[in-house]
C-alpha cells in the first residue's frame, strides 16, 4: 500500500473517513521522536501522521528533536512528507489565514542538531531547492482539487525561537527576500533530504509579522487561525490518494550521490 508522512498539528488526523489503525512508537539512535506515529488508511493509502509539538505542544521549536522524527519515519518506510507550519506573514500581500506553498528558505536557526553527518562519513547535501518539486506539484493539484487556493511560492525564514521576532528582524528579512517566517522549518526539512526523502512544506499565515501589523502579536491570533485553515488543510490532505504518484523522478532518492567529502 501507498505510504505518505504527515507532519503538523494533532487536529490534521481528525478527518471524515480516515480509518485509525495504530499508534506506533519508534525508537531512534537519536532518542525518541516527539509523539508516537498516528496510522490511518484513507483510499487505498497509509498515511502516518506526526505532531511535531508533542500532543500537548509541549515541546518549543527549538527542542524538538528532528533527527527523531525524521528517522523515525525512515524506519517506517516513508519516503514522502508534507510538513504544515503556521508562520507569520512578511509579504504584504500574504493575510492571516492565507495558505502558502512554500518555495525556497532561508536558515536562520542555531544550536539545533542539523545533520546526521557531523563525524566520519561527511556529506554537503545539494540545497539549492530545499522542496521537492515532485511532491510539492501534487500538493498544488491535490489543493486545486479540494478548491482550495494556495499561494504558489514564497521564501520561508526560519528563526530559532521560542520568542518571536523584532521589528527589525522582520525589516531586515523582508530586504532579503523573505515572505514567511517560522521556526520550524530547519533542520527538518534538510534532515529529510540527508535521508533522502521527498519533502515539501505548507504554510498557514496565521498573523502579520512583527511591526507590520497594527497590534500585539499574540498566541491567541496563531491557534484562532490555524483553527480556522483546519478543514482547509484536512481537504487537502484528503485529496491526496488521487493525486499521489509514487514514481520517484525528483532526484531527491539520489540526494547523497556525490556529495560525500570523507575519504572513509
Amino acid at each position: 500500500m501507498r505510504k505518505i508522512g504527515i507532519i503538523g498539528g494533532s487536529g490534521l488526523y481528525e478527518i471524515d473517513g480516515f480509518v485509525y489503525k495504530a499508534d506506533v512508537e519508534i525508537e531512534t539512535p537519536y532518542g525518541r521522536p516527539s509523539d508516537s506515529y498516528r496510522l490511518y488508511e484513507y483510499n487505498g493509502m497509509e498515511f502516518y501522521f506526526l505532531n511535531r509539538h508533542g500532543r500537548e505542544h509541549g515541546t518549543p521549536p527549538h527542542k524538538v528533536n528532528y533527527r527523531a522524527n525524521i528517522d523515525g519515519f525512515a524506519q517506517l518506510g516513508i519516503d514522502s512528507i508534507v510538513s504544515f507550519t503556521a508562520t507569520g506573514g512578511i509579504n504584504k500581500v500574504f493575510r492571516p489565514g492565507d495558505i502558502v506553498l512554500s518555495d525556497n528558505a532561508i536558515d536562520m536557526t542555531s544550536g539545533r542538531e542539523h545533520t546526521y553527518y557531523s563525524e566520519g562519513t561527511i556529506y554537503h547535501i545539494d540545497f539549492t531547492e530545499p522542496f521537492c518539486m515532485r511532491l510539492r506539484d501534487m500538493v498544488k493539484k491535490s489543493a486545486d482539487k479540494a478548491g482550495v487556493y494556495m499561494h504558489d511560492g514564497g521564501t520561508y525564514v526560519c528563526t530559532n525561537g521560542p520568542r518571536l521576532e523584532t521589528a527589525a528582524e522582520i525589516k531586515a528579512f523582508d530586504r532579503w527576500g523573505a515572505d514567511l517566517v517560522g521556526m520550524t522549518l530547519f533542520p527538518e526539512c534538510s534532515l529529510a533530504r540527508e535521508k533522502e526523502m521527498c519533502y515539501t512544506n505548507v504554510s498557514i499565515i496565521t498573523n502579520y509579522g512583527a511591526g507590520t501589523g497594527k497590534t500585539k502579536l499574540t498566541v491567541e491570533e496563531v491557534i484562532t487561525e490555524m483553527t480556522k485553515a483546519g478543514e482547509k488543510l484536512k481537504r487537502i490532505v484528503s485529496c491526496l490518494p488521487e493525486i499521489y504518484n509514487e514514481t520517484r523522478d525528483c532526484g531527491c532518492a539520489y540526494a547523497l550521490t556525490g556529495t560525500k567529502i570523507s575519504k572513509k
